[in-house]
């Protein structure tokens, strides 16, 4: 078997960190690219999602700090349609700066808990 890279081994330590912390609560994943960023809101028990976003839809914007905080409030809104109102914040093996604590922000004054 090949050995993991950096990424994949972050990845998976955070995701079982999550695992042992989450108590049931739906999991806020986050993917990042050179140019979109993506946030889903996903029940692990029920294996769907329930409520997503990213920069794909948007014209014009692009992967940088503003089109992540207005990710970040619309799976705020999203999750609110959903009736979810606590989650755990999975940053996959992307470390929590720039973009991605962006995003986490706006999630968190749109009204998520986590």
């Amino acid at each position: 078997m090949a050995k993991l890279s950096l990424f994949e081994r972050r990845r998976r330590r955070v995701r079982t960190a999550l695992r042992n912390v989450s108590g049931g609560k739906p999991r806020l994943s986050v993917h990042r690219t050179g140019k979109h960023i993506y946030a889903q809101i996903i029940d692990d028990a029920a294996g769907k999602t329930v409520a997503a976003a990213s920069t794909l839809g948007v014209k014009g914007s692009g992967a940088n700090v503003d089109a992540a905080k207005k990710v970040g409030s619309d799976i705020a809104a999203a999750a609110k349609k959903a009736g979810v109102t606590t989650v755990v914040f999975d940053r996959g093996g992307f470390l929590f700066h720039g973009r991605v604590k962006a995003l986490a922000d706006a999630a968190r004054e749109g009204g998520l808990e986590f």
